[in-house]
């Protein structure tokens, strides 16, 4: 299986840049699976679709304004950093540019000494760990010297930053949104509720493993950087009641699908626990947690469009994808939905 065997190519005009300014005023291409069938719908009209006694399941993670433009203290140079995974004692796995001017034992210094960073360890691929050094709270510094992490593609300015959180985000952590829950609002979430339909929350702290670019040719040689995910007790028995009564586990989202298929995988049931994980999900993989998925139009040749292609098949979501050109949807991380069903 090639790399090139997701590939699209997408008219530039058609990444969105800004949020709409309603969230769920989005547009919703429904794939159904079972009929290869496609219909176009707004995201308001996603709760047609769910039935009571189904499970919604959201991941609550919050991102951090993680990217970081700071000085290397030896040379004056320009260094940027991107907090990717906190290891615990203040070290942090970081992307880091320009990665070659960062060796062992460069401080980096942002906002006139208020938080320095040293390089105590050097990876591959840009990757160094960083000891940060500072007075106070972190996530309280950061909110003063960070800037939310957008996506490369996205050039214009985001004038709200709460635009780039889910309206349910709690768990401190993320390096990047959970895109596909950006189309949610508070009034949908009740609606979904009133309908019958238990929503549940998982968490999975989005890093380098989701958006980094697949380098290789053969797919199967691709490997995923892991990610940290919980479920609580209450979420797992809720999941586990919605499989005994044959209702259906709807995802919004790869990352919630990713902690959903981790955990089954793992424990061949749902249960309360915690971990890493770098499941890679394409064609061939057999799922068991999830039976519906909500989620964004992704890059190509990424690791998203080859999880979705595992669930609906590859022809399917290419032709979904080349309809939704025909029809100038919004594509990635502020850019229209789809809901894969069955």
């Amino acid at each position: 299986m090639r790399t090139d065997d997701f590939d699209f190519l997408l008219p530039e005009e058609l990444i969105a840049q800004t949020p709409l300014e309603k969230r769920d005023n989005s547009r919703l291409l429904v794939v159904d699976r079972t009929n290869n069938t496609l219909e176009h719908k707004y995201f308001t009209d996603i709760i047609e679709y769910f039935e009571p006694g189904d499970c919604l399941v959201l991941n609550d993670t919050k991102v951090i304004p993680a990217r970081l433009f700071g000085i290397k203290k030896e040379t004056n140079a320009m260094i940027e950093l991107l907090l990717l995974k906190d290891l615990g004692e203040n070290i942090w796995e970081c992307l880091t540019r320009p990665a070659k001017r960062v060796k062992v034992g460069t401080i980096v210094s942002f906002g006139d000494g208020l938080l320095k960073a040293e390089c105590i360890g050097c990876g591959e691929e840009g990757i160094r760990k960083f000891k940060l050094i500072y007075d106070g709270i972190l996530y309280e510094i950061l909110d003063k010297l960070g800037e939310m992490p957008l996506p490369p593609y996205i050039h214009e300015k985001l004038e709200d930053k709460n635009r780039y959180q889910t309206v349910y985000a709690k768990n401190i952590g993320s390096a990047a949104a959970p895109t596909a829950g950006l189309h949610f609002t508070n009034g949908l979430l009740e609606q979904i509720k009133e309908k019958g339909v238990n929503i549940v929350y998982v968490t999975l702290h989005v890093g380098l493993g989701t958006f980094r670019p697949v380098s290789v040719e053969d797919v199967t040689k691709h490997k995923m950087h892991s990610e940290y995910y919980m479920m609580d007790k209450s979420t797992a028995e809720i999941l586990n009641e919605t499989k005994k009564n044959n209702k259906k586990i709807i995802s919004v989202g790869t990352t919630s699908t990713r902690t959903l298929e981790t955990i089954m995988n793992l424990y061949d049931r749902f249960v309360e626990c915690s971990g890493w994980t770098d499941i890679f999900i394409y064609p061939g993989y057999k799922f068991k947690a999830i039976d519906n998925l909500i989620t964004n139009f992704h890059l190509p040749k990424s690791t998203l469009v080859m999880l979705v292609s595992a669930l609906a098949g590859k022809e399917l979501i290419m032709r979904a994808y080349n309809e939704a050109i025909i029809n100038k949807y919004r594509f990635f991380s502020f850019g229209d939905s789809m809901f894969i069903k069955r």
